[in-house]
């Protein structure tokens, strides 16, 4: 599949990776090439996380006429499945990015124990039959060296007929690993003989049984880069400790061009966590209803919340490429979907919770249609027709029978404007038994059609409303953040991340109103519902039974707090 990355002009100034690979380029390094890649481990789904480092490798390669490949690591058979590959695979296109190649750690299986035996071969890796708990024992720790084990002298001759009977299934789990010779002795805990490949007799989603024994990310990652040639692996902060044995490893392995492990900080969001371990507990324990869930930081729960691409790829490149770790308010991501959607959303009309109007001097039986702007931002979006009748509906919150001084909108007496409809005065109000308000009594204005008054006389609001005989039912779902406080993995002794759930992260409405036009509206299509937010089609909607997801509300409390800085 042919690069076809969405194409820009590098921004200036240029972030550091940027930079070395511009430097690069002028020195001809690599013969000038830029090759990047994304790795992911298809042992869960992708979040927003990801995203910035997808929109970086892809966005670099499309930048410099380069090329980039979605190479899964998956070497890890015991964590992995299809389900994952398939749904990074969809991430990655509605993101608006096309592959070089589409390529597997597995597909070079072969000949990464082919390298292994070589390294044996030479002296520079040996098969250890230590267990976890002693290997970890002779490791040694920050401040006291690590001890050789006692098996690092084995012969060329017996490492090679060892590794050979791992591979052949005559050894169970655990009874040894292929271990590179290094240096017990280093400062780096990493380059302390480390393990190259280890026995688990799993299926794998693509070799099925065919192996036994199964290569490490360190050892395959590397390695995998050099045969694609990449020019420039770029990873996140936690991989800098990691990289002399990169480097230690492919220069063993490969002569002429070499990659360059660059690391870059990872994206630390307020109010959600980022660990994949953690996600699949979230889905697992049902704390949320699936990776997919619009309340997780997942990309196909942004997706399905209503999130554009577009606005994924400005969040990304708003927030930039740092060395150093930091976190980001989780604000800034909600102001560029905002911002996208404010540009592109149609504007219509919902009733969330309904209160009846009874406009009394309307004639009964009449029905008119009202012209509405599809999108204030966007002229070409045009205008729609909708109806108009002598029973409407309003929001409950737009009515108080007794309001206070900086109420302005509708109570007994009191005239405001219905959105491109009229001017209407409530003249009653009818009760239940428990005195709740049930039904408002109303006259309306003729003269003030199209929302403006012939004599120029003004009101302080303006409501939008449904017609009752027109209206089409929807169920709404209200999501909110779903942690309650900024660091949910800041949890004292003795709790976790999930005593920071918060119980108010969804609000699930039956008997909402919209207005007819939204009756075909297709899971995806998104929506300003006027004065309330940002809200998409879930994909659980049917014919006759409309599901919208609010993807964000109206208020901006990025740029609030940019304009008080």
């Amino acid at each position: 599949m042919a690069d076809q990355s969405p194409a820009r002009a590098p921004a200036a100034p240029l972030d550091f990776i940027r930079s070395i690979v511009e430097q690069d380029i002028a020195a001809g390094r690599r013969g000038g090439r830029v090759a990047t890649r994304f790795p992911p481990e298809p042992n869960g789904y992708l979040h927003i996380g990801h995203a910035k480092s997808i929109c970086l490798n892809f966005g670099i390669a499309g930048e410099y006429g380069g090329t980039c490949n979605l190479r899964f690591d998956d070497t890890n058979p015991t964590r992995e499945d299809v389900e994952y590959v398939d749904a990074i695979e969809a991430d990655v296109r509605w993101l608006g990015f096309a592959w070089s190649a589409k390529l597997y750690a597995s597909d070079y299986f072969e000949r990464l124990y082919g390298f292994a035996v070589d390294l044996v071969t030479r002296g520079l890796a040996y098969v250890d039959s230590l267990d976890a708990d002693q290997i970890r024992e002779h490791r040694g720790t920050l401040t006291t060296p690590g001890k050789d084990s006692p098996y690092r002298t084995r012969s060329v001759g017996e490492n090679l007929d060892l590794f050979a009977r791992m591979r052949a299934g005559e050894f169970p789990d655990g009874a040894h690993v292929l271990r590179a010779k290094i240096d017990m002795g280093s400062p780096n805990l990493n380059m302390r003989d480390p393990t190259l490949y280890r026995i688990r007799h799993a299926a794998h989603h693509r070799t099925g049984g065919a192996w036994c024994i199964y290569p490490m990310y360190d050892y395959a990652h590397p390695l995998s880069d050099a045969i694609e040639r990449i020019t420039h692996s770029l990873c996140t902060l936690e991989f800098e400790d990691h990289r002399p044995l990169y480097d230690w490893l492919v220069r063993a392995l490969f002569e002429g061009d070499m990659p360059q492990q660059i690391e870059f900080a990872r994206l630390n969001l307020s109010y959600t966590v980022m660990s994949k371990r953690k996600l699949l507990q979230l889905v697992e324990q049902g704390h949320v209803a699936g990776w997919d869930d619009p309340r997780m930081p997942t990309i196909a729960g942004l997706r399905r919340r209503g999130c554009t691409p577009e606005a994924i790829r400005d969040f990304c490149a708003r927030i930039g490429v740092a060395k150093k770790e930091n976190v980001i308010d989780v604000a800034q991501l909600e102001h560029s979907v905002r911002e996208d959607l404010n540009r592109r959303a149609r504007r219509v009309m919902g009733v969330l919770r309904p209160l009846k109007v009874v406009l009394t001097n309307y004639p009964d039986g009449q029905v008119e249609e009202v012209d509405v702007v599809n999108n204030p931002e966007d002229a070409s979006a045009g205008t729609r027709r909708v109806p108009f009748s002598r029973v409407l509906y309003i929001e409950q919150d737009d009515f108080l029978e007794d309001p206070p001084k900086k109420f302005f909108r509708l109570a007994p007496g009191r005239e405001v404007r219905l959105r491109c409809a009229y001017f209407i005065t409530c003249t009653g109000v009818i009760k239940d038994a428990r005195g709740a308000v049930q039904e408002l009594r109303c006259v309306y204005d003729p003269a003030t059609r199209g929302g403006d008054a012939p004599d120029g006389r003004r009101v302080k609001a303006t409501l939008h409303w449904v017609s009752a005989a027109h209206a089409v039912g929807a169920e709404v779902r209200l999501y909110d953040r779903l942690f309650s406080v900024e660091d949910p993995e800041d949890a004292p002794e003795g709790r976790t991340f999930l005593d920071h759930l918060n119980p108010a992260s969804l609000e699930t409405l039956g008997g909402c109103l919209v207005e007819p036009g939204l009756a075909d509206a297709a899971p995806g299509d998104r929506f300003q519902f006027e004065r309330l937010g940002y809200f998409c089609v879930d994909p659980d909607s049917r014919p006759g039974a409309l599901v919208f997801n609010r993807t964000v509300s109206l208020r901006d409390a990025w740029a609030n707090i940019r304009r008080r800085v």
